[in-house]
């Protein structure tokens, strides 16, 4: 509880979870690390040391590490396939976050480094069909990944598979599918399809105008995985002994689009009109986690149903619609 630990993205969803995760387990020493000003943060503490840096660039990597003994990075310039089919190269810049933490690390001592990678890693050849098998770890080669933010996941894995050979720097890392919940971004762009569809839902009950534009055809399929099973899957990837490869971390309950639009319009007792969008940024048209390694490595995968997730997900983003003035997305 005494080690010094460097969360990097904190003002981020998945950051800002993480560290009040670590915070409710009693650490005391923790320094989180985001570009974003302190008033866009997603949460923060006052009790963490909370540094505003660029962290694309060696020197900030550099202070930032500076007597840190784990290192969790979760930065990253991305959102929801509408953002990063649309900003390629902005999402191809995040390897140098990466890259230069991994060095910074190597040279200030750092103990060991989590990466938090994504399942746009994966081959898109192993993706055409809504009825795909759940994909596997080794599915990732040949590769052929999401253009740009695939790409540069699938670097930043190969950079920390080399930093832990050559340098001796124990690195894990995790592949995330489609983390949702409360405290994340539900407006603006970057938001993912759990939250966008709630929001839509919210906005078409809030106007009595019963419609809703879905993106694509609706029968993509997905895995989503709600906050707190990701907190937990990287808590018990980082300090595992034996998972030293990239993991899938992601809940292995598939549904389409459209079987997620019918759920939150059930959460919120309305049934709209359905507008498809077929020109919008869709992604792939299957995509689902194949959680056989982490059932067999830790014992454990993400459980908490889609259903539970999304009753909470829900819940808070209808308050932020109707509380605008405490919603982050508002204040922006």
């Amino acid at each position: 509880m005494s080690q010094k630990i460097l969360v990097a993205g904190a003002g981020g969803f998945i950051g800002g979870h993480l560290v009040a995760h670590l915070l409710r387990q009693g650490h005391k020493d923790i320094r989180a690390v985001d570009i974003k000003p302190f008033e866009d943060w997603y949460q923060k503490f006052p009790n963490v040391e909370n540094v505003q840096a660029d962290l694309q660039l060696k020197d900030a990597c550099d202070r930032a590490t500076k007597g840190a003994t784990l290192v969790y990075n979760l930065a990253a310039d991305m959102g929801g396939m509408g953002f990063i089919e649309l900003n390629r190269g902005l999402c191809m810049l995040s390897v140098l976050i990466n890259t230069h933490l991994l060095m910074a690390s190597r040279d200030n001592g750092v103990k060991r480094f989590f990466y938090s990678s994504s399942a746009c890693v994966y081959n898109a050849s192993k993706q055409t069909d809504p009825n795909m098998t759940a994909l596997r770890e080794e599915d990732a080669y040949p590769a052929m990944p999401e253009d740009g933010y695939g790409w540069e996941k699938l670097f930043s894995e190969r950079m920390c598979r080399h930093f832990m050979e050559d340098f001796k720097l124990p690195t894990r890392v995790a592949r995330f599918h489609n983390v949702y919940g409360p405290e994340g971004t539900w407006d603006g762009g970057r938001e993912k399809a759990p939250a966008a569809i709630c929001r839509k839902v919210i906005a078409a009950k809030l106007a009595k105008k019963h419609e809703i534009e879905i993106w694509g055809t609706g029968n993509q399929t997905r895995s989503f995985m709600y906050i707190d099973d990701c907190i937990t899957g990287i808590e018990k990837i980082f300090h595992s002994d034996n998972v030293t490869f990239p993991i899938n971390l992601g809940s292995a309950e598939k549904v389409t689009i459209n079987q997620l639009v019918d759920m939150v319009e059930d959460i919120a007792a309305i049934k709209l009109k359905r507008n498809y969008k077929l020109d919008a940024p869709k992604g792939v048209n299957g995509r689902n986690s194949d959680n056989t390694l982490i059932e067999k490595m830790l014992k454990w995968e993400p459980n908490t149903s889609l259903r539970t997730g999304m009753e909470k997900t829900y819940a808070w983003i209808y308050d932020q619609m109707t509380n605008p003035e405490k919603s982050r997305n508002f204040r922006r």
